[in-house]
């Protein structure tokens, strides 16, 4: 998020920047040999710095101010950045007074930070915008899959949120994911998230990190029933597994017939990473009662099917055929795990956009695997 100046070409001879997830503010800059993305699991991130594979020489934190013993938090983003000072030469630091402090693995004592500046600075907002219709089918559908006690992955947008509101009826849903929002908030403020059901610490929140509002950031600061811990461990697909009914929502760019998901990249340009959705796919795989789900809209904003025959030339495959489970559009839910790829085609087909079923049915049956 923000500004990435350092990235501009202007700066070539500066900066080369290996980007471990590629935002908004990256995506028009990459280039080869110069602003380059690094594919890893989000779970290996912090084991990767910890094995000096990618070794740092400073870390760049952005922390609360000490309490009476000495001890800044990481706030709103433990995630990586732990590894990051624990094994970076040099850490310097932006203490800010609006920074919250959380409980959890954050905790950075002054005498870990080697240089720092007092800033005075809003924590950046992320807005919500308000649901579409399409949006809140897909929510409902996702919805009905998600039992009472469950434990709760999601991410941010709007898809993640449209599955949010549609809980809010639901009772004794727990919440073990790398980050979350204020669709989350909502849902513990109402009582149906109360974490009561869950193996591994339960009546905690558990996350690596939180994006969202100020009324967000004011609910996590010094609230014990939030925990925000490595992001090593949050995504670790055995502790994921320990929880029960454990349903991990995620999206996708495109799917094709036989369950491929592709969900960092269009064709070959990149544009977002890998992240924690295999984490999650795995873990709610194993776990007891669990469910992955792939929730997306059936057609992008211009008009073309997310649910294609093939994925584009250069596309990756975040997660396998062989990982895939549901997959939800506003048309319905497509359970892929025990089918065939033939069958896999009709069900993906059937929740497909009702234009593009002909199409999608001559590409695939007309093909000879």
């Amino acid at each position: 998020m923000g500004d990435a100046a350092y990235a501009d070409s202007k700066y070539a001879d500066s900066f080369k920047v290996a980007n471990l997830f590629v935002g908004a503010n990256m995506r028009s800059k990459l280039a080869l040999n110069r602003v380059e993305y690094l594919p890893c699991f989000l779970s290996e991130i912090p084991a990767l710095f910890r094995s000096g594979r990618r070794p740092l020489d400073v870390a760049l934190i952005h922390v609360s101010p000490p309490d009476v013993h000495g001890f800044c938090s990481l706030g709103t983003s433990v995630d990586i950045a732990r590894a990051a000072v624990d094994v970076a030469k040099i850490v310097l630091a932006q203490i800010n007074v609006n920074m919250p402090r959380v409980h959890g693995d954050g905790f950075v004592h002054i005498s870990e930070i080697d240089d720092y500046i007092e800033i005075d600075d809003a924590i950046p907002e992320v807005i919500a915008k308000p649901l579409t219709e399409i949006e809140k089918a897909i929510g409902r559908c996702a919805a009905s899959l998600i039992d009472d006690g469950a434990t709760l992955q999601t991410g941010i947008g709007a898809v993640p949120d449209a599955v949010l509101d549609a809980l809010k009826g639901h009772r004794h849903l727990g919440v073990h994911t790398e980050m979350w929002s204020d669709g989350t908030l909502e849902l513990i403020k109402c009582g149906a998230v109360d974490n009561s059901m869950k193996k591994i610490h339960p009546g905690k929140t558990v996350s690596g990190f939180v994006t969202g509002t100020k009324v967000l950031y004011d609910f996590i600061h010094d609230n014990p029933s939030v925990v925000q811990l490595d992001i090593a461990y949050v995504n670790n697909t055995v502790n994921i597994a320990r929880n029960p009914k454990v349903v991990a929502i995620n999206s996708a760019v495109e799917i094709d017939l036989t369950g491929q998901v592709c969900a960092d990249s269009i064709g070959s340009r990149i544009i977002s990473g890998v992240g924690g959705q295999m984490d999650f796919v795995r873990g709610a795989a194993l776990s007891e009662g669990g469910k992955p789900i792939i929730a997306m809209t059936s057609r992008t904003a211009k008009g073309k099917s997310r649910i294609v025959h093939t994925l584009k030339d250069g596309a990756g495959v975040v997660t396998t055929r062989a990982h895939i489970h549901f997959i939800v559009t506003e048309y319905g839910v497509a359970d892929l795990y025990g089918m065939t790829l033939s069958e896999r085609a009709r069900a993906l087909i059937a929740i497909a956009h009702p234009a593009d079923r002909e199409d999608l049915e001559r590409a695939f049956f007309s093909n000879k695997l």
